[in-house]
C-alpha cells in the first residue's frame, strides 16, 4: 500500500488485482465463519483457498469479492478497501461458479447462457456510446467477447454432445466449470473467484482445471480458487477448524506473496484481531457482523476463544444471508 490513497491505482498497473488482507474476520449469528485471515497477493497471482467444507472457504471468497460484508480486520482489492467500497469491488471481480450465489441454470444450453452473460454485459457495464452502436456492430461486439472468453476458458463449442446448443445439464463436470469461468470472463474482470474448484473431479480433470486457472493467472487475471486440496505452486490460504487460518506462499517462484511468511515458505502466524465495527457501505448483500469478545492475553489464538459457536454454523449462516450476487 506503500503510503498511496487507497483506492489509487493507475493505467500502468497490471490487469490482474493485488489483494491484501490484515486480520480479515466475519461473524455469522452463531460464530465466526472464518477469521485472522492476512496474506497478500500480487496482481496475476493464482490462491487457492483450501479446508474441509464447512470451514468458511466459500464466505472468505464472497468477501474478498465484495458480496458479503465483514466487521473484523480489513482488506483491500485492487486498492479498494473492504467493506467501505463493496459496490466498486463487485464492478472488478466476478463470481464462477458459486453454489446458490451463481449456479448454472441445467435448463439452459451453453449458447443461452453465452448470449444472456453478454446482454447483462452490455446492458448494465457498457457506455452510452456502445448502447447507440448500431444492432449489427453491437451483436458483432457481443459475439467477440463470447469468443474471446470461451477461447480463454478452454471450452471447445464442437466437441460438445450439440456444440452450443447442448443443455448444462448434459455436460461434464470439467465442461461445466469451464463454462462458468467463460461466463465470468465475459466482463472482463481483474480478478476471478471459483468455488469448488475441484469437487468431483478425477485426477485428470483436476489437473486440467488447475492447468486452465494457471494460465488465467499467467495472463494476468488473479485467481480466487476455493479446493479442497491446493496446488503446491498456488499462493494457498488454509481454512481450519475453529474458524483458524493460516497462509503458506507457493512451493516454486511465483508472482504472489504472503504477509507474515519467511523466505523459506513457511506457514504465517495468524494476525491478531481487531475490535472492528467496520464502516457502513452501500451493499445490498451482506451478513451479520459482531464485535469479538475482548482478548484476555496478547497470545490467545483463535482456537481458544470459547464465545463463538462453530466454524461450520457461523458459515453456514453467514452464506446463508447473501442472496444472490
Amino acid at each position: 500500500m506503500g503510503g498511496e490513497p487507497v483506492g489509487a491505482e493507475t493505467e500502468e498497473q497490471p490487469h490482474g488485482a493485488a489483494v491484501v488482507a490484515d486480520g480479515f474476520g466475519l461473524k455469522g449469528p452463531r460464530g465466526w465463519a472464518f477469521r485472522e485471515v492476512s496474506f497478500r497477493a500480487e496482481p496475476g497471482a493464482l490462491v487457492a483457498i483450501e479446508g474441509p467444507s464447512g470451514s468458511g472457504r466459500t464466505c472468505l471468497l464472497l468477501a474478498l469479492t465484495g458480496r458479503m460484508r465483514t466487521k473484523e480486520g480489513h482488506a483491500e482489492v485492487g486498492g479498494l478497501p473492504l467493506p467501505r467500497r463493496m459496490a466498486a469491488v463487485r464492478r472488478i471481480t466476478a463470481l464462477g461458479q458459486v453454489p446458490g450465489v451463481s449456479e448454472l441454470d441445467p435448463a439452459f444450453t451453453v449458447a443461452e447462457h453465452l448470449r444472456e452473460r453478454a446482454l447483462l454485459q452490455r446492458r448494465f457495464d457498457g457506455s452510452v456510446r456502445a448502447l447507440l452502436r448500431r444492432p449489427a456492430e453491437r451483436a458483432a461486439t457481443a459475439r467477440a467477447r463470447i469468443d474471446e472468453a470461451v477461447r480463454a476458458a478452454g471450452l471447445d463449442l464442437d466437441a460438445l454432445p450439440k456444440g452450443e446448443r447442448t443443455s448444462v445439464r448434459d455436460l461434464e463436470r470439467l465442461e461445466a466449470l469451464r463454462l462458468s469461468i467463460a461466463l465470468a470472463l465475459i466482463g472482463r474482470p481483474r480478478l476471478l473467484a471459483v468455488d469448488d474448484t475441484d469437487l468431483k473431479l478425477s485426477d485428470a480433470d483436476r489437473a486440467e482445471a488447475w492447468a486452465l486457472l494457471r494460465s488465467l493467472a499467467a495472463a494476468g487475471t488473479t485467481v480466487l480458487a476455493v479446493c479442497s486440496e491446493a496446488p503446491e505452486d498456488a499462493l494457498r490460504i488454509t481454512t481450519l477448524s475453529g474458524a483458524r487460518t493460516t497462509a503458506a506462499a507457493p512451493a516454486a517462484p511465483g508472482p504472489a506473496t504472503t504477509a507474515g511468511t519467511e523466505g523459506d515458505g513457511t506457514t504465517a502466524a495468524p494476525a491478531a484481531t481487531t475490535d472492528g465495527t467496520g464502516e457502513d457501505g452501500t451493499a445490498e448483500d451482506t451478513a451479520s457482523g459482531g464485535t469479538p469478545a475482548d482478548r484476555t492475553a496478547a497470545g490467545e489464538t483463535a482456537a481458544e476463544d470459547t464465545t463463538d459457536a462453530t466454524t461450520e454454523e457461523g458459515a453456514a449462516d453467514a452464506l446463508a444471508e447473501t442472496g444472490r450476487a
